[in-house]
């Protein structure tokens, strides 16, 4: 009986994403392992970024809670103008400003923050895409909406992906958020806001 095919795999304690689509599709990467790091599969990116492909070239997009960097690296590859990630993980960051210096990409900023207290002090400057898929269980999602349109960090009309446990409309998120779109895929709950004046 033949062998089976050996796969590659990660490096041990890493992981690995593919870019789906746009200027990288198919480049793959390998992350570093973190505790509650969920990075969006792939079906569930190539959803979203089907909602979101006609606003996301030269858009300005916020990624607090970057984790693998899926989303952040999704946008560039399609042509965001510029993005900024964040992660309180340095071995996160370290790995994603390897990515950008492979891929010679000067459109992504990264910076090792914790989100929320960035948020909180930070002069704001208004996003028009922002992803937001923190860690399960730790409570972060609501309190960086509020300080996402408290803050001023977003722009007059911008979108608002979340991915959660509980159903997009149990979040409690501000009021003059228009839930766009959702879906479910297994216990995650994800959806797109559209801010509204």
């Amino acid at each position: 009986m033949a062998n089976p095919p050996i796969r590659p795999t990660a490096r041990r304690g890493t992981g690995q994403l593919r870019i789906i689509g746009g200027e990288w599709r198919s480049r793959r990467f390998d992350f570093p392992d973190a505790e509650g790091l969920r990075p969006t599969p792939d079906r569930v990116r190539e959803t979203l970024f089907n909602w979101v492909a006609p606003y996301i070239v030269g858009a300005r997009v916020l990624d607090p809670f970057t984790g693998s960097g899926a989303l952040y690296l999704e946008a560039l590859s399609r042509g965001a103008g510029m993005a900024l990630a964040l992660d309180v993980n340095a071995s996160a960051i370290a790995s994603l400003r390897k990515h950008l210096d492979t891929l010679n990409c000067g459109q992504g900023q990264l910076m090792q923050a914790d989100a929320l207290r960035y948020l909180e002090n930070q002069s704001p400057t208004p996003f028009d895409l922002v992803f937001l898929d923190p860690p399960f269980n730790k409570q972060l999602l609501l309190p960086a909406c509020e300080l996402l349109e408290g803050r001023g960090w977003l722009a007059e009309r911008a979108w608002i992906y979340t991915e959660s446990e509980a159903a997009p409309s149990s979040l409690g998120l501000p009021g003059n958020w228009r839930l766009h779109r959702e879906k479910k895929a297994g216990s995650v709950h994800y959806a797109l806001w559209e801010r509204s004046c």
